[in-house]
């Protein structure tokens, strides 16, 4: 499937009412998903919580919470279907770019080191590996690390 992006059009605020859908995508991508609540509570509590739609459709979503100087990339999803096509990078400088208008100094996030995509997008972002969370991923072997990497923003 081959995707034309409009990122000038397809962000959205994440609602209350886009949950299920964006629940779907979830437990498509992964074997141990966000819950309903976790999300609900990410927008209720004011996170920057954003869809891309196109034709009535979720395509990707993110989640940002920022405070103190610091921006934390929750999560960054791309519907399986539509992976490979740029949405991703898309997703990330939204998100950056939403960092910068709040002001944070920098920008961190774990991603699992088996997640080798999204570990080379964020490289490729400028993304540096500070730390290392010890087991906070289930696994189905138990549990894996988190690679920690930080953007420095320049104001």
């Amino acid at each position: 499937m081959s995707a034309v992006i409009d990122s000038n059009k397809g962000f959205f605020p994440m609602r209350l009412s886009d949950v299920d859908e964006v629940m779907e995508i979830e437990h498509t991508l992964y074997d141990y998903p966000w819950t309903k609540a976790i999300l609900s509570d990410c927008i209720q509590v004011g996170y920057s919580c954003w869809v891309y739609k196109q034709n009535y459709e979720i395509q990707a979503y993110c989640v940002l919470s920022s405070g103190a100087g610091e921006a934390h990339i929750l999560t960054l999803c791309v519907k399986k279907e539509y992976q490979g096509q740029g949405f991703g990078k898309m997703l990330l400088q939204h998100l950056i770019d939403l960092a910068t208008d709040h002001k944070s100094e920098v920008i961190i996030l774990e991603v699992r080191p088996s997640n080798v995509s999204a570990v080379h997008l964020y490289h490729k972002f400028g993304f540096n590996e500070v730390g290392t969370r010890k087991g906070y991923y289930p696994a189905t072997d138990g549990r894996e690390d988190a690679l920690i990497l930080a953007l420095e923003l320049i104001f």
